[in-house]
């Protein structure tokens, strides 16, 4: 992130995902998630639970039409604004039903829009199982265009790279706060929602939220583990769509100065104990 961008801090605040079967995916997160839902038109259904927001919508399954970013006040909003206009971009109106007027957002490389805002109402503050929604991850195969979109144009801050021998890079992970990354992207054959993740606050709560699955025979998909990059403690389910999300514990933080680190394309690297999900 350079040092003029006003970006930091933002955090990941919500994200909508959309299905061809849309009721489906909202019984299971739900189910699965402790979500309260909402109808909010246009075939769009708000879930809410404790620090975590996600839309669901009717469209084609598997895709991410957008992420909501937090800023933290309309100074800092102004501002940023202000600086991607001195970068050129063309900025559109706010998709976002969770954000104000204020709100507006711009369309990655590969269609993603990103959104940046103001949350119109706090987050709860109680929740059974904890977790924060806290990244969102996107397979693509255009990685450098998408690398230069977020860190060159949006001003995030690289925290690793992973790469192969020959130094072509497969993997980059950015922050918008501390926290390790708040969106990461995979080199892939195609283009395609990867997962999302709740960031819980311990260990003890990876167990409580792997016990809960299995109440509701939910198998986990992959995990338990430790990731290289952030250096978290995870594990994967799968929801109908065959979308993943990750519970994550403990991920690492970093100062916004901090310089990135480059990991090999290799198993070892996403899971520090044991097999691992190679996109490539």
């Amino acid at each position: 992130m350079s040092e003029q961008s006003p970006l930091w801090p933002a955090r990941l605040h919500h994200i909508r995902i959309d299905s061809g079967d849309p009721g489906t995916m909202t019984a299971f997160y739900r189910r699965g998630f402790g979500y309260s839902e909402d109808e909010i038109g246009e075939g769009v259904t708000l879930l809410s639970g404790g620090a975590r927001q996600l839309l669901i919508g009717r469209g084609k399954s598997g895709t991410l039409p957008f992420m909501g970013f937090a800023l933290d006040d309309p100074a800092q909003l102004d501002a940023y604004r202000a600086f991607l206009q001195t970068k050129g971009f063309n900025l559109q109106p706010s998709p976002s039903p969770l954000f104000g007027d204020e709100a507006f957002a711009l369309d990655d490389p590969d269609g993603h829009a990103v959104v940046f805002g103001l949350p119109m109402e706090p987050d709860e503050d109680y929740d059974r199982l904890p977790g924060r929604l806290q990244h969102a991850v996107v397979a693509t195969k255009h990685l450098d265009k998408m690398a230069g979109f977020y860190i060159d144009g949006l001003g995030f801050n690289v925290s690793d790279w992973v790469e192969e021998e020959d130094g072509s890079p497969t993997a980059f992970f950015v922050r918008s706060d501390a926290e390790h990354h708040s969106f990461a992207a995979f080199r892939a054959d195609g283009q395609r929602f990867d997962h999302h993740a709740y960031e819980v606050t311990c260990w003890d709560d990876i167990r409580d939220w792997a016990d809960h699955f299995a109440a509701i025979e939910v198998p986990i998909w992959w995990g338990p583990g430790r990731h290289g990059p952030g250096n978290n403690l995870f594990f994967m389910v799968e929801d109908p769509d065959g979308n993943k999300v990750e519970l994550s514990a403990e991920l690492e933080h970093m100062h916004r100065h901090m310089p990135h680190r480059t990991w090999k394309h290799e198993e070892r690297t996403l899971n520090l104990w044991g097999n691992a999900w190679m996109r490539t």
